[in-house]
């Protein structure tokens, strides 16, 4: 038994977490894609087949009040609340990432008074998951607002008087670098503009800290760490100050402070309800529920302190495991940079992937180089870490 062997045994009997695993779906596989995607919780099945048999299937459209349909959105998010930092009452359940980012940031922009205050510029990361930078360009046209793409290290230095909102992420989807929310967020105020957080490659897997570092407005989805399962909804986050100045962009007839008084005219509803907009998507929105019950008793502190000796024991091992040169570690070290995934640049990386899944190790490939390892603390063990880096190994010598 190697040395590496022995010591994955030993972190394994004495992670508290451990015994989360067998809440999940799994098996002999080694899944490190829950950055992607997140497994199975055992619980979700039958929470689905209870929603679909009996809420639907028997009580039909009296599930709207009898089985807590309809206040779900908030319900759910005020589950979510804890994970990512916030007190209750201030996240929103529903609609994808994409239509969220576009909520949040033309409703910034409204916020900071846009050009009509002179706060007619957007700034983007300008490293972020395409879409956002998409969005943002396209909102940033509808509010007459100019876009302006930088990286999240050169934020302070463009910040002015024109800036009306800046959208950042929080960990980045290549690297798995984490950015410093709470400095950036410190001068985005200080500039007087709002800062908008995408969450994505965070919430479920280190602490955000939005209540506490004053963030405006945050998204994120809920299929990678949250383990929500494929499409599941995103949410909205509005810090509570600013919840009587929220302008959607996107009023819904689930928002309006009446909603069924069908008035032609819109008047918003109190709180984070402003994010509503249509019917909630109940089938994915209670399995999200569901498998958000895993979380019960669990902190996100702990999940962090685990990622990061699972993160550590992993370069370990690749550094044991795989031949100088082969790959190069493009995560930063320092655990204060790090987010809970490993990239690694790797020549044909796509190929190398393929291999890789064939033995049993799943991760993914991104253009045009990059090996990405997510590691979720919930159902990842140590000696899947050391299989996986020992299997790396394998692979790179063929």
């Amino acid at each position: 038994m190697s040395e590496l062997v022995s010591r994955a045994e030993k972190l394994d009997a004495s992670d508290e977490l451990a015994s989360l695993r067998a809440q999940f779906v799994l098996d002999d596989v080694v899944y490190l894609d829950g950055n992607s995607l997140g497994a199975l919780p055992a619980a979700v099945p039958g929470r689905v087949e209870d929603v679909v048999r009996r809420q639907w299937g028997s009580l039909r459209i009296r599930s709207w009040d009898e089985s807590g349909w309809w206040t779900a959105p908030e319900r759910i998010g005020d589950r979510i609340a804890p994970l990512v930092g916030a007190a209750a009452g201030q996240i929103v359940v529903g609609d994808s990432t994409s239509v969220n980012v576009f909520k949040a940031l033309v409703g910034a922009v409204r916020l900071a008074g846009g050009p009509d205050a002179g706060r007619d510029e957007v700034i983007v990361d300008a490293t972020t998951f395409p879409t956002d930078g998409y969005i943002a360009e396209s909102a940033a046209r509808m509010t007459g607002c100019t876009l302006r793409a930088v990286t999240p290290a050169q934020v302070p230095g463009v910040l002015s008087g024109r800036t009306a909102a800046v959208l950042l992420n929080h960990v980045d989807y290549r690297t798995g670098r984490l950015h410093d929310l709470p400095g950036l967020t410190a001068a985005v105020h200080a500039a007087g503009a709002i800062a908008v957080w995408d969450l994505c490659h965070s919430a479920g897997a280190l602490p955000v800290g939005l209540d506490a570092h004053g963030v405006d407005l945050a998204v994120g989805c809920t299929y990678k760490y949250l383990n929500g399962g494929p499409g599941s909804p995103a949410y909205l986050y509005v810090r509570r100050e600013l919840q009587d100045r929220f302008d959607s962009p996107l009023p819904g007839w689930t928002s309006h402070a009446d909603p069924f008084g069908m008035s032609p005219s819109y008047a918003p509803a109190d709180g984070a309800l402003r994010g509503r907009v249509g019917t909630p998507d109940i089938l994915s929105m209670l399995a999200l529920e569901a498998a958000l019950e895993v979380w019960d008793g669990v902190t996100i502190e702990a999940v962090r302190a685990k990622s990061l000796v699972l993160t550590d024991f992993f370069l370990e091992c690749v550094a044991s495991y795989v031949g100088e040169g082969r790959v190069e570690c493009v995560t930063p070290l320092a655990h204060g940079e790090r987010g809970s995934q490993v990239a690694l640049r790797c020549e044909d990386a796509g190929e190398v992937m393929e291999r890789l899944i064939e033995r049993g190790v799943v991760g993914d490939f991104r253009h045009p180089d990059v090996l990405r390892f997510g590691f979720t603390p919930l159902y990842v063990g140590f000696a899947d870490v050391e299989r996986a880096a020992r299997v790396l190994g394998e692979t790179l010598v063929r």
